[in-house]
């Protein structure tokens, strides 16, 4: 952050600009969303079990690196990025923390209705974050709406206790995780190339 000298300041406040020097920090939060998604949606989509790999993504990549990012948007004032990467990083932790609580022997495992209730509760404030994309790009816009569509479709899942149902939501989730991944790798690429190599 490149600030104008006090001396300067001091001279007319109304006129003082400050210039941005802060790298973009939306790629590190959409790729540790995309990625911990795509992994734990290859589980729902019955690829491999629920294991330490998809807790350690959930707590580090999912979870710590999000809230970063998000805390990295509230310096560059961006509102919409902060309360999208904070939220969903502590959505990761809360997961995680909802999966290994009962195991410690710290609190009663969540019955399908408190998960269904949980999950739709996240596509809720998922759906409104949506509407708010549509002042953004394509990219964001489709990753706010299979994001969405994923949260009710987990909470229908645990709802109606149908396996069909979590499996076909495992699959829309690798779409909206690889959605993500895309949004940020077109980021990272099109700022080192000046160009816009990747729409979005």
């Amino acid at each position: 952050m490149i600030e104008i000298p006090d001396n300067e300041r001091n001279k007319d406040r109304n006129n003082l600009f400050i210039i941005d020097g802060t790298a973009n920090p939306a790629p590190l939060g959409l790729l540790a969303f995309g990625m911990t998604t795509v992994l734990l949606n290859l589980h729902n989509a019955g690829y491999f079990g629920l294991g330490s790999m998809i807790m350690a993504m959930g707590i580090f990549y999912g979870g710590l690196a999000q809230v970063v990012a998000g805390i990295m948007e509230w310096k560059k004032k961006n509102t919409f990025g902060t309360t999208a990467f904070c939220s969903y990083g502590f959505f990761w932790l809360s997961l995680v923390a909802l999966l290994i609580l009962p195991g410690l022997g710290l609190a009663q495992a969540s019955g399908s209705l408190e998960m269904a209730s949980y999950l739709f509760m996240w596509g809720l404030f998922t759906a409104v974050m949506f509407a708010a994309t549509l002042k953004l790009n394509r990219a964001l816009q489709f990753v706010f709406a299979t994001l969405a569509i994923l949260f009710f479709l987990l909470a229908l899942g645990d709802f109606t206790g149908s396996a069909l149902i979590t499996k076909i939501a495992g699959y829309e989730g690798i779409i909206c995780g690889l959605s993500a991944i895309y949004a940020g790798l077109a980021q990272v690429l099109n700022e080192v190339y000046g160009a816009e190599k990747l729409p979005l």
